[in-house]
């Protein structure tokens, strides 16, 4: 039997006094004086106190038996509290329900951790009772906001005339298929499908079949390593429209993050997103994706210190490498034992050998390698810096890029550490112009930095043929306060021009045609100009909601080693399942 509640354990307020009610829940605390027996009861709508008084006599003995996460309904009467006892913090807080009817649906065992906000517990166990996790109100309050914003999201869209079209979630393979999950067909002894890593190939041939804006909100699979914010399966916003130019993708997007942004942070963001180049970025950021929070840019010291008496600034440069500094303002009293730990840090997170100071103080620069340098070049250093008196300046030596993307690291690692950024901030920035290409001096082979089906810049085809590494893109990401949360270009509408940028990749016509012809033929009959964007949904809630993790903002969300404590999987199966599947494991996979 259940009773069918009257209100949530979230909305009774004093204008409900002397009403009859009926409550549902879980018991979240318990406090029993004797005479009197409070409760506080909950639902994901918020907490009501009830309570249960002596004068009956048979509910308040069953009362006497209740436990923490008891699943209970009640009826009874909403009361005024006592003014001493009134929680201003709550919507319930002016009320009370005193309890005259109590049905027990369930019992619970005692849980491994307690249910509530902010109360450390070991996430491996948070991962492996997840539905007792996902009763804390931090937790439901992030997947109402997941929620919430779908329907923003999908309603932006319609309002815009996109259509929403399902693609296909077994696929095929890519060359780059390493990181795909595979997926053995019965019916199709010894072949494969993938799940995918993106809808992209489908969603270009939507725009060769003329539905000239599409979206989806789609779920996408990477077997890869695992981060914070990364999950073997993910949740993006997918776009794509024809016969239009980045300056629509950026237009449509800047409107939706707005709107996301005041209706659900009442925060005005200003439009048009600002736009670095990819090659500003990193010289001025050591980063692709740079945190704009704080005002610390790279400087190049290069030309200061190349005739230097310092014989690492001085090999650096004759290399073609960088020396390169950042100005910490403020900083210039910090001691040489704190100048050591920050020092191990960055070389332990960025891979630097070292790093090298500077102080500006009462008028006077001084270097940790002083020794080896004359006034002149330390005073022309911290100029080159824009360091003024009091400030303290970090540099790094090495060969480019590498030193920049060191540099990056430690100017994050700064932010943090000196407490620099302006955390209630809200930067967003599109970055631009990416290279085509990435050589690989592993594989002696160019990679594509998004991917092979982005379109390059017009007036540098040319240059495919003769020089590959100076052709840049027309792709795109879009950065929030140091996160990626969104990625696209403007596509490859020609089959010949996809050919060539095969080429390129290393992708033959033979290997082409087998893994692509599909798309390769659909561009013969006509394919319009098209581009467009990913969103990466889960990082974009993280950031609304300020959860540090994905997995505080995905329902079911895997641990660091792509597995469900929950519900054990992955999980072997059944020797006749595997022999259906026409799979032998190797004995190494038995073992494991």
């Amino acid at each position: 039997m259940s009773w069918i509640r009257t209100h949530t354990c979230g909305e009774l307020t004093i204008n409900q006094q002397s009403d009859q009610v009926i409550l549902n829940g879980w018991i979240a605390t318990r406090r029993d004086l004797g005479g009197l027996i409070f409760i506080d009861l909950r639902d994901r709508y918020g907490i009501t106190q009830i309570v249960f008084d002596e004068s009956n006599e048979e509910i308040h003995s069953v009362a006497e038996q209740l436990r923490p996460e008891y699943t209970i309904g009640i009826k009874g009467t909403v009361l005024a509290r006592d003014k001493e006892t009134v929680n201003p913090d709550m919507k319930t807080g002016e009320i009370e329900v005193s309890v005259t009817e109590l049905i027990v649906y369930s019992k619970a065992k005692t849980p491994p951790f307690e249910i509530k906000d902010g109360i450390p517990t070991n996430e491996e166990v948070r991962l492996r009772y997840r539905y007792l996790d996902l009763r804390r109100a931090e937790l439901q309050k992030n997947l109402i906001l997941r929620s919430n914003v779908y329907h923003t999201i999908r309603d932006f869209y319609h309002q815009l005339s996109f259509a929403e079209v399902e693609t296909p979630v077994l696929m095929k393979s890519t060359p780059e298929g390493a990181r795909d999950y595979l997926v053995p067909s019965r019916v199709n002894a010894g072949k494969f499908f993938a799940l995918p890593q993106s809808p992209q190939t489908y969603k270009q041939i939507l725009m060769v079949s003329g539905f000239d804006r599409y979206f989806q909100i789609v779920k996408c699979f990477r077997d890869e390593d695992l981060r914070a914010d990364r999950q073997p399966e993910f949740t993006q916003v997918d776009v794509e429209m024809s016969f239009i130019d980045e300056e629509t993708i950026y237009s449509i997007h800047e409107e939706l993050l707005s709107r996301l942004w005041k209706e659900y942070l009442n925060t005005d963001v200003a439009t048009p997103f600002p736009r670095m180049t990819y090659e500003s970025a990193l010289k001025m950021y050591g980063s692709d994706k740079p945190d704009l929070r704080f005002d610390v840019p790279i400087h190049n010291l290069s030309a200061q210190v190349a005739g230097s008496g310092f014989q690492i600034f001085r090999s650096t440069v004759d290399k073609g490498g960088e020396v390169l500094s950042i100005t910490i303002p403020g900083q210039g009293t910090l001691g040489r034992g704190a100048l050591d730990r920050l020092t191990e840090k960055v070389k332990s997170q960025t891979g630097a050998g070292g790093m090298i100071f500077m102080k500006c103080m009462d008028g006077e620069v001084s270097c940790s390698v002083g020794k080896f340098l004359d006034e002149e070049t330390m005073r022309s250093m911290a100029d080159a810096s824009g360091a003024g008196d009091g400030d303290l300046v970090l540099i790094l030596a090495g060969p480019a890029p590498d030193v920049y993307h060191q540099m990056g690291g430690l100017r994050l690692i700064a932010g943090h550490e000196f407490e620099l950024i302006d955390e209630s901030s809200t930067k967003f920035l599109w970055v631009t112009e990416f290279p085509m290409f990435e050589w690989s001096k592993e594989d002696l082979r160019y990679y594509s930095l998004h991917h092979p089906f982005t379109a390059p810049k017009p007036e540098e085809i040319p240059q495919l043929e003769s020089d590959p590494a100076s052709v840049n893109a027309r792709a795109y990401d879009l950065v929030l306060n140091g996160n990626e949360i969104g990625g696209g270009s403007i596509r490859i509408h020609d089959s010949e021009l996809q050919q060539q940028i095969f080429g390129i990749l290393g992708i033959g016509p033979e290997e082409a045609q087998e893994k692509f012809g599909f798309l390769l033929d659909a561009f013969s009959y006509g394919a319009p100009p098209h581009g467009g964007i990913a969103l990466g949904l889960d990082r974009i809630i993280m950031l609304m909601s300020g959860a540090k993790s994905l997995r505080d903002v995905i329902a079911f969300p895997k641990n660091q080693k792509a597995q469900s404590l929950m519900d054990n999987s992955p999980d072997v199966v059944d020797e006749s399942q595997l022999k259906e599947l026409h799979i032998q494991l190797r004995p190494s996979a038995v073992k494991s």
